[in-house]
């Protein structure tokens, strides 16, 4: 079998991603932030946001393969136990065996994504963020912990509403101002929460750090 036919079957099996960047810092989002994390993000994404800030994730060929296991590794170097798997958008990916590893050296799992792949593997914290580009699939409502909507203009209130019906009663609510609009929109943010107290407000504290 060919080189090209071993990388096809390794990311089928999960035991490869494609690795953008792996590093230790503080969360900086939503019902997690200010906690320390090993952060894994994979590249390879087509929900397509006009408005990300990691564009340069969307084309996983731009990634190498990476061994799960020495990722893994890698962050077992650090005295952190949770990690949080980003993007692009993780869920694209096989992720049983990732999660099975860190489960295994007692790591907390967390994974941010859109919802709008089948999610695999086992998760301790699921962060729901929906794009009006690609929405959920509802087999994913269910199973978020968090639902985290970006709030790029007003008709982005809506669009919160619309998926905070899908979600548990026990899922934590969080508008967040997309970065770009922060000065423009916060106002509107904070007016609505005060309005509608089972939402939360969601900052990107880290850029406020200056941190990755």
């Amino acid at each position: 079998m060919g080189t090209k036919e071993n990388n096809i079957t390794l990311l089928e099996q999960g035991l490869e991603l494609p690795l953008m960047e792996e590093f230790y810092t503080i969360q900086g989002e939503g019902f997690h932030s200010g906690k320390p994390a090993y952060f894994i993000r994979v590249g390879g994404c087509d929900v397509g946001c006009h408005w990300c800030d990691v564009k340069e994730s969307w084309d996983a060929a731009l990634h190498p393969a990476a061994a799960v296991d020495a990722v893994v590794e890698n962050a077992c170097k650090f005295p952190s136990k949770a990690v949080v798997v980003t993007g692009g958008e993780p869920s694209i990916y096989n992720l049983e065996y990732i999660t099975k590893q860190f489960k295994k050296r007692g790591f907390q799992t967390f994974i941010e994504t859109s919802g709008a792949y089948l999610l695999t593997g086992t998760w301790d914290w699921v962060c729901l963020s929906p794009k009006k580009t690609s929405p959920p699939l509802q087999t994913n409502f269910a199973k978020a912990n968090e639902l985290k909507v970006i709030v790029h203009n007003k008709n982005d209130f809506e669009w919160a509403e619309y998926n905070a019906q899908h979600v548990s009663s026990e899922c934590k609510l969080f508008l967040q101002p997309e970065w770009s609009k922060v000065k423009e929109m916060m106002p509107f943010i904070v007016e609505y929460v005060m309005a509608n107290p089972k939402w939360n407000v969601s900052l990107q504290s880290h850029k406020y750090m200056n941190i990755p």
